[in-house]
């Protein structure tokens, strides 16, 4: 038995040595995530709460850079060293409650599970909420034994982290006291003033949330709790299921929800019936949760607590499955580790983002910020001194803050900024930009996301950007990934403020569709228009190449009418609705495959913009 535990003991420290030494490098080559970078910029803001979070995931951001240096993994460093805690915590509870000699394969467990073997990769608050429930968990089951001074030391410390680190951590809370409730031992404890004591200090975390919740209007309760969750029924909650046992591994799901069943009965020792009955509510809370909230952002990391109560008690079920049955669930298992942090790494390449760039599955949170920020530098260069630079909304400012080292770029109205609940702090910074209140008169670098909002309300924020800071002149086009991450750069003059809208140019290809195979002469057809001053001209390009000038100003009232549901008075394009374009594509002698069709828009004020990418596919003679 001792050389079995010896045995399990040297693969999980091997296990858990291999992976973190792969997650630091993957902490120091993957493109910096968006969140990421607002937590940075929080950091560089020191408070004890913002509109979003507690503050404990900014001041650890801020630790990273300060003492790692300015850079990814300096960044990334602070939620690696928590993520590699993790599984030596596991260890921990399961030693004391399902013995040593399934503790190790615990262990191993927490390593390989996809969502906790993959945390810490990027600066969020899930690693240190992680953190602050397995303390609570490992207090929790102590608790359930006697009532200690490590045991209280413990519990206080979670419950201080966990309220320092998001609002959800409020389920851990929930849950653990229902769970301790409903057990004869808990009660118990519960009855101890030692353990209200640790929950008396874990309360005071909370305090810096709720004054700043007070002096602004409860606006980050509002967003956490009302304004970025329906709370009707849909039925995307039944996709619950499915995500998880991708993301968890099917049978290792299997076994986790059968360790949950199976030890929560009053014939099991007190701490495991605690960490049974607290993972089941937990996992069966934020499934009952799916069917009325948010659907729009990830959620899919939400159970985590649950698997970290429930994974030092999956080796007991484990051991009683045939050997096939265990083999198959380590190597499903291995195989989720190593396709979540293969997909890290895929993320990681400049040439994997490109190829990803006309499918569904194309990471634009982690693409293009590094480029954009060395062509913002570039350009600001070129520009008058004293340029400033104003972003389009915060994920911009917040990417090329971290790109440029500055955490003060200006903002504009966005609704990204309120859809995120990132508009009341933006406002307490003093970084939401008004042009009109402006009295300086520095000229201005203008970086617009056009992709950060959908392409039917494009026409629409490019009239608000008209209202907020004039007409448009023309832009610098930055295509990232052929145009799946597009950028537009306009310089703004201080004098130039009165006047119709000039907005970028729009267009739309008909005909071939995104992906069609073609034969080497097809007829290219469309729309396109630029509102204020209308277009002069369409090039054709493939592969970047110029092949032919369409024929431009064939009549498309359809046009005129689509744009008019969209934006009240529709397109000012003085050409509507003559707007159309066709052409004739000879693709001469080129070998079949896949090319890249592109159109050059030439806008009558002297703008040229290159539309983004879309492949066709050339067949066969």
């Amino acid at each position: 038995m001792k050389q079995q535990t010896d045995s399990a003991k040297r693969t999980f420290i091997a296990l858990w040595a291999v992976a973190m030494l792969f997650k630091c490098a993957l902490a120091a080559n993957l493109p910096l995530f968006v969140d990421e970078a607002f937590y940075w910029q929080e950091g560089r803001h020191p408070a004890w709460a913002y509109s979003d979070l507690p503050g404990l995931t900014a001041w650890l951001t801020r630790a990273g850079v300060e003492l790692g240096g300015h850079s990814l993994l300096g960044l990334r460093w602070p939620f690696l060293l928590i993520a590699a805690l993790l599984p030596w915590s596991v260890v921990t509870i399961a030693r004391r409650e399902i013995g040593l000699g399934h503790a190790w394969h615990a262990g191993m467990l927490a390593v390989l599970l996809p969502l906790l073997g993959t945390l810490g990769v990027l600066a969020l608050p899930d690693a240190p909420l992680a953190f602050a429930t397995v303390l609570c968990l490992d207090a929790g089951s102590r608790l359930m034994r006697n009532v200690g001074w490590r045991a209280v030391g413990l519990l206080a410390a979670g419950l201080a982290i966990g309220g320092l680190t998001h609002y959800r951590f409020v389920a851990v809370i929930g849950v653990g006291f229902v769970a301790m409730w409903m057990l004869p031992e808990g009660r118990r404890a519960l009855r101890d003033v030692r353990v209200w004591l640790a929950v008396a200090i874990g309360a005071l975390a909370w305090l810096p949330l709720l004054l700043w919740n007070i002096d602004n209007a409860d606006a980050g309760l509002r967003f956490q709790l009302v304004d970025r969750h329906p709370w009707a029924f849909h039925p995307d909650g039944l996709l619950f299921v499915a995500v998880q046992g991708l993301l968890v591994t099917p049978l290792l799901l299997f076994a986790v929800l059968c360790a949950g069943f199976s030890l929560r009965g009053a014939m099991q020792p007190a701490g495991v019936r605690y960490l049974a009955w607290s993972g089941l509510l937990v996992l069966s809370g934020f499934f009952a949760l799916g069917f009325f909230a948010d659907s729009e952002r990830v959620s899919f990391h939400w159970p985590l607590p649950a698997y970290l109560a429930l994974l030092p008690l999956a080796p007991l079920i484990l051991s009683r499955w045939s050997g096939l049955m265990q083999r198959m669930t380590w190597t499903l298992a291995a195989l989720g580790l190593i396709a979540g942090l293969g997909y890290y790494a895929a993320v990681s390449s400049p040439a994997l983002r490109e190829r990803a760039a006309d499918s569904k599955v194309y990471p634009s949170n982690f693409a293009g910020w590094d480029v954009l920020a060395r062509e913002v530098e570039a350009m600001r260069a070129r520009m008058p001194a004293g340029t400033r630079i104003v972003a389009d909304n915060f994920k911009i400012g917040a990417e090329l803050g971290f790109g440029l080292n500055n955490p003060d770029i200006p903002v504009l109205d966005h609704p990204l900024n309120r859809h995120h609940g990132r508009a009341p702090q933006l406002l307490l910074w003093g970084l939401q930009y008004d042009r009109r209140a402006d009295r300086s008169d520095a000229p201005v670098l203008l970086v617009v996301g056009a992709t950060d909002v959908s392409y039917r309300e494009q026409l629409l924020r490019y009239h608000d950007l008209c209202a907020m800071v004039g007409p448009l002149p023309p832009p610098k086009v930055l295509n990232i990934d052929r145009g799946r991450q597009r950028f537009l750069l306009f310089a703004l003059s201080p004098a130039r403020w009165d006047g119709d809208c000039t907005a970028p140019a729009m267009a739309w290809i008909d005909a071939p569709e995104a992906g069609d195979s073609v034969p080497r002469r097809f007829a290219l057809q469309g729309w396109a228009f630029k509102d204020g001053v209308g277009l002069a001209r369409i090039e054709v390009l493939i592969d970047g190449q110029p092949v032919a000038d369409a024929e431009y100003g064939i009549e498309r009232p359809e046009v005129v009418g689509f744009w008019q549901k969209w934006r009240k008075g529709g397109s000012t394009d003085p050409q509507q609705p003559k707007v159309g374009f066709r052409a004739e594509i000879d693709l001469g002698a080129r070998a079949p495959g896949t090319y890249w069709l592109q159109l050059r828009l030439h806008g009558r004020d002297g703008s040229v913009e290159d539309w983004p990418q879309q492949a066709v596919v050339l067949r066969e003679r």
